[in-house]
């Protein structure tokens, strides 16, 4: 399994950025991202530097980790719903994009249900539990 470091995530999004900019053809990946990075206009700033965003990762600055940790969510619950994994999630996402009107909306809700299933796994120190993953997204598609 692969697991990119912040370096890496940065070099990614801000190549993605750059690449959309200029004309340059993406693979299928990169025009998933760049649908989100398009969706984020307030991340550009961020994107279009990659020298200022890896340097942000070497000095403890107030860097702009949130922007590519986002990004980051955007993709991660885009390829999820494309093999649906954890099962169900899928359609957990298209029920409240439907009840929220806006798919961007549902991402940014199922988000908080990803963040919760994560820290509950480091505070655990136990793997991720995707049925309760789902089982938020889906309360988040019914409340009234």
């Amino acid at each position: 399994m692969f697991t990119p470091s912040k370096a890496d995530v940065r070099q990614f999004f801000c190549s993605v950025h750059a690449k959309a900019h200029s004309g340059q053809a993406l693979d299928a990946i990169e025009t998933i991202a760049s649908l989100w990075i398009n969706e984020h206009p307030e991340y550009q700033p961020e994107l279009a530097d990659l020298d200022a965003a890896l340097a942000a990762l070497s000095n403890n600055a107030a860097d702009h980790s949130h922007a590519f940790l986002h990004l980051s969510m955007h993709l991660s619950i885009t390829e999820q719903c494309s093999i649906d994994q954890p099962r169900g999630i899928r359609q957990a996402v298209e029920l409240l994009t439907h009840r929220l009107d806006s798919l961007h909306d549902a991402h940014h809700a199922v988000m908080d249900c990803l963040g919760q299933m994560l820290w509950e796994s480091q505070r655990s120190g136990k793997a991720p539990d995707g049925r309760a993953y789902v089982a938020c997204v889906q309360r988040r598609a019914t409340q009234d």
